[in-house]
This record gives C-alpha cells, sequence and structure tokens, in this order.
C-alpha cells in the first residue's frame, strides 16, 4: 500500500479561500489595469462585448498561467516563515 503523502501535503498547505482571493485580486487587477492602460485607446470604438473578450483573451492566461502560480510560490514562501 502506497499513500500519497505530497498531496495530502500541497492540501495541508493550501491557503485559506480569503488568501487564495487576495493572490487573485493582486494577480488581476494590476494586469486589467496595465493591459487597458495599453488597449484602451486602441479598442475604445469597438463594441463593448469585443473589447471584454480582447481583454479576457489577453489578461485570463497571463493570470492564471504566471502571476498566480508566483503569488501562489511567494505565499507559501512567506508561510513557511
Amino acid at each position: 500500500m502506497s499513500t500519497n503523502t505530497s498531496a495530502t501535503n500541497t492540501s495541508a498547505a493550501a491557503p485559506s479561500i480569503h488568501r487564495r482571493a487576495v493572490i487573485t485580486w493582486l494577480a488581476v487587477y494590476p494586469t486589467i489595469t496595465a493591459v487597458l492602460g495599453l488597449l484602451g485607446p486602441t479598442t475604445a470604438h469597438l463594441p463593448l462585448l469585443l473589447r471584454t473578450l480582447i481583454l479576457t483573451v489577453i489578461v485570463v492566461p497571463i493570470a492564471a498561467y504566471v502571476l498566480i502560480p508566483l503569488l501562489m510560490k511567494a505565499n507559501a514562501a512567506v508561510a513557511r516563515r
């Protein structure tokens, strides 16, 4: 019988839902602000739904694949202290 202790350790070290919400906000808000600042004038003439689509196509992958994992690692480092 083999137990998977790494999964147990990972779930035990997971941040609270409130901390995850803050981490997500820290990734999403500045990214949205930067993308809107860069693309806002270029996309201002487009319909709202198309502007939102363009914004989310850029922001979601950056936040999900780059920023949130980095912030989660930083959170884990701080929690270990």
